[in-house]
């Protein structure tokens, strides 16, 4: 209740604090071997990525008000130059592009930002952030020590220096940027550039610091980086696998710390166990590091066409706060015990002496503390092996470490938080239906498929499908058209001629006569594919078009400018005269479909053209819309596509994204089957949802649903120690904030629903996870009976992990089994008990 509590405080709190701060001037930001130091201190920084296009203004202040919670004081962002300036000197900041409101916000709940300028900023964004425009400047090479390059990016990065700094968001102004970071992972790609590689890297920090110096710049994963900028890493355990930063007095930083991975289209889902992210986190704490960030801690929606090649709509889902902005627990929950138990740390870390002492080949202790200054004192016992846990008696306490695990005592005495042993409470994310086929009521319009003579744009050879379309659309049709006499066919009715056709990707329909033929694409690390398919040609005039599909524009490597994609070659195969090539047969072009021309996503281009209702017929390059109604409350809302296969779909006329439920993973299943409904697109009762499907499907299987973390749970060992919020630091000294330190399962309902329901209570030696806890062979009988006293209409509930509460031990049949309380309790709405 506490923290559901302080989510709604806290936006109104921090308003009135930032307000003020706003008209005072602070030092610099400035650092040393140690840390940031900001306001005239040494600070330990726990950032979490948050970009702004990928959500809704909408959502900031619950996604900021939440990574507060979970002890973030940092927001990390990129600044995206493609959605800013689309067109060159065309400039765009409405809506989820408006990076001042955004930063502003942020500086509302008192958390600082780290701003990563680029402008490459990789990022699965379209082209690396890079608007199309750039790669038609004469001359250009990205990322290189060329002059056509280095005009537009210093012009890009002083054009948004200068907007920081008349809006004062920097913090020697009162505001809360205090880290910038120019250019991305150079160091992957410079050695394409040989010496205009060096020069250039040596350039972008120069022309950085000469725009803005009030804050330290960082380049990541850029070995050697220049004497002005701090060297920071990025990957998943940075403790073993970063060298240090680029001179003895700059800071271990962690620019990315990844809490899982981006997913593409065919991809199976990507995991990170929250025991991996915390132990990666102390241990690089332990190591002299001073700040880490996630990416992401919220990774959002790529809406509309953002995107890089194949990359999924739904970005960093398993992030500590999921796509739809609910408390992924446990990562949320033991990330945050983490931070705190680092925080009661603080003073030793920043200031004191560090000392490490292996004690056999897997086991280590690092200490910091100042000698004569008992206050001062914070150690991590870790263990490295990863099947065998470990007793390490330090200072004449024996300490318990489960195997790949970090303790960490505070005080040198006391463990209050280890990396394996997760406190936290679980979740389960649930999809709930809330409408059926009966109200939503599909009509279609079929996509006219065109010829070679009714395209506008002709050439010889199929033009290249990015200098086409210039990414203004996904699509763009092709067409060709060839006259056989019955002599050339074959006679007999089943030989049928084969057509090939040669795509440098991504996707593509193709058609004779009107008439679907196939579909064929690539992946993400093959994206050129092959259309070999039959086709009933006929005597006279045959028609071949191709409806061609882009996924995004790749968005890292070297030489980006120079990539391409689309249909590269075309034969037919079987003939009676043998193969023929219409690779140079002249062509027919046309960027886009008559349907995004005619706006048919928006209340108003609907009306433009005759709509039918559906029968189901699945018909490819098909349009459809219907409506429904808002559902009640306030949970998310999601539309599911599985009975679709390729296309896009608009609420309200605003793109949710790219759809793909027909490229599935190695396990059979959909990279991603749910598609995020910002409740801020929504009208109050009526809203029209449309679909542009690229290959045919039944929309009669779409449904809208409500999304909710209601089902929570806790699996708690007997060892298992007290949280650590059972401690705070007070004049210098651990203590304790509770008078009883057992531990206990605590549980807490999102949103102040109430538990109304226990679905499962096992003390004894339960198994499974949240959602399918089974009972083991030692099972207490009224395990039911003690969650439910403790639990049933309250919003938060504790159950003590004691034996006694359970069972009666003259009665205990399995008194020598070692035992663990599993519960799962689901919440919903109605009034809480007193």
């Amino acid at each position: 209740m506490v923290e559901n509590i302080l989510l709604r405080l806290i936006p109104i709190l921090l308003l009135t604090t930032s307000s003020l701060a706003d008209h005072h001037q602070y030092p610099n930001v400035s650092y040393d071997k140690r840390s940031l130091i900001i306001n005239g201190s040494r600070e330990l920084l726990f950032s979490g990525s948050i970009h702004y296009p990928r959500t809704q203004p909408e959502m900031w202040p619950d996604l900021f008000a939440k990574a507060k919670l979970g002890g973030i004081n940092v927001i990390q962002t990129y600044i995206f130059w493609n959605i800013h300036e689309p067109i060159y000197n065309q400039f765009h900041y409405q809506g989820n592009a408006d990076i001042v409101k955004f930063l502003k916000t942020i500086h509302e709940h008192g958390l600082w930002v780290s701003l990563r300028v680029g402008p490459y900023i990789a990022a699965e964004w379209n082209q690396g952030g890079f608007p199309y425009w750039l790669r038609e400047v004469p001359d250009i090479m990205f990322r290189s020590y060329n002059d056509p390059f280095m005009y537009h990016m210093k012009r890009f990065c002083q054009m948004f220096i200068n907007i920081m700094k008349n809006e004062k968001l920097f913090l020697p102004q009162g505001g809360p940027i205090i880290l910038l970071q120019i250019e991305n992972e150079y160091g992957s790609v410079q050695a394409s550039y040989r010496e205009n590689g060096v020069k250039y890297v040596q350039w972008a920090a120069q022309m950085a610091v000469s725009l803005y110096n009030g804050v330290p710049w960082v380049m990541c994963k850029q070995p050697n980086a220049p004497p002005e900028v701090i060297e920071t890493c990025n990957g998943r355990h940075c403790a073993d696998t970063f060298t240090g930063p680029n001179g003895p007095n700059k800071p271990i930083m962690w620019s990315e710390n990844w809490t899982a991975q981006y997913r593409a289209f065919g991809d199976p889902p990507s995991q990170r166990s929250t025991e991996d992210i915390a132990f990666s986190v102390a241990n690089f704490f332990a190591r002299g590091g001073s700040f880490v960030n996630y990416y992401m801690y919220y990774g959002g929606t790529n809406y509309g066409r953002v995107s890089s090649s194949f990359v999924t709509t739904r970005y960093y889902d398993e992030a500590p706060l999921d796509e739809f902005g609910l408390f992924r627990e446990p990562k949320f929950g033991h990330l945050r015990d983490v931070h705190r138990a680092l925080r009661l740390s603080k003073k030793a870390l920043l200031w004191g002496e560090r000392k490490i002492q292996k004690i056999n080949q897997y086991v280590q202790t690092i200490v910091y503390e100042k000698p004569g200054d008992a206050s001062m004192c914070a150690a991590f016992i870790i263990n490295n092996k990863v099947k065998i846990p470990a007793t390490v008696n330090f200072r004449g306490v024996d300490v318990y470490l489960p195997a790949k695990s970090i303790s960490i005592l505070p005080d040198c005495k006391t463990v209050v938080f280890n990396t394996q042993t997760v406190v936290a409470q679980h979740s389960a994310r649930n999809f709930v239906t809330v409408n059926t086929d009966n109200n939503l009521d599909w009509e279609f319009y079929r996509e006219p498929i065109p010829t070679f003579d009714t395209l506008p744009i002709k050439n010889i050879i199929p033009i290249e499908l990015y200098f086409l379309t210039k990414d203004a659309s996904d699509y763009a049709w092709y067409s060709t058209s060839v006259s056989f006499d019955r002599r050339d066919l074959p006679m007999r009715p089943d030989v049928l001629p084969i057509l090939l056709v040669e795509n440098n990707g991504h996707a593509m329909v193709a058609f004779l006569n009107g008439e679907f033929v196939g579909f064929a694409h690539g992946k993400l690390d093959e994206k050129k594919f092959t259309l070999e398919k039959p086709i009933n040609l006929r005597p006279g005039i045959n028609h071949i078009s191709l409806l061609c599909m882009t996924l995004g524009i790749q968005n890292s490597g070297a030489h980006m400018e120079n990539r391409w994609t689309g249909p590269d070659a075309l034969f037919i195969k079987g003939l009676n005269t043998g193969t023929l090539d219409l690779t140079r047969n002249n062509w027919g072009h046309e960027v886009g479909v008559s349907g995004e021309k005619l706006q048919l996503s928006t209340e108003e281009g609907i009306t433009r053209v005759k709509w039918t209702p559906d029968a189901g017929l699945g018909t490819p390059a098909t349009w459809y819309k219907a409506y429904f109604d808002t559902p009640p409350g306030n949970d998310p809302l999601a539309i599911t596509m599985d009975s679709m296969q390729k296309g896009h779909c608009w609420i309200n006329g605003k793109s949710i994204g790219r759809y793909w439920a027909s490229f599935l993973s190695p396990l059979g299943k959909p990279s991603q089957s749910e598609y995020h409904i910002p409740r801020s697109l929504l009208n109050a009762q009526k809203n029209l949802v449309v679909v542009f499907e690229e290959v045919g499907g039944n929309p009669h299987n779409i449904t809208i649903l409500t999304v909710n973390r209601d089902r929570i749970c806790s699996l708690l060992g007997e060892i298992t120690p007290p949280s650590v919020r059972s401690w705070e630091r007070k004049e210098n000294q651990l203590r304790p904030v509770v008078e009883d330190l057992k531990a206990g399962a605590r549980l807490i309902c999102p949103d102040s629903k109430v538990i109304e329901k226990v679905e499962f209570a096992s003390f004894g030696d339960p198994v499974g996870a949240c959602g399918m806890y089974s009972q083991g062979k030692c099972h207490a009988p009224n395990s039911q009976k003690v969650v439910e006293e403790r639990c049933l209409g309250k919003i938060t509930c504790t159950i003590p992990l004691v034996r006694d509460a359970f069972v009666d031990r003259n009665k205990d049949t399995c008194s020598d089994t070692f035992k663990a309380l599993a519960v799962q309790v689901k919440c919903g709405a109605g009034a809480a008990k007193l």
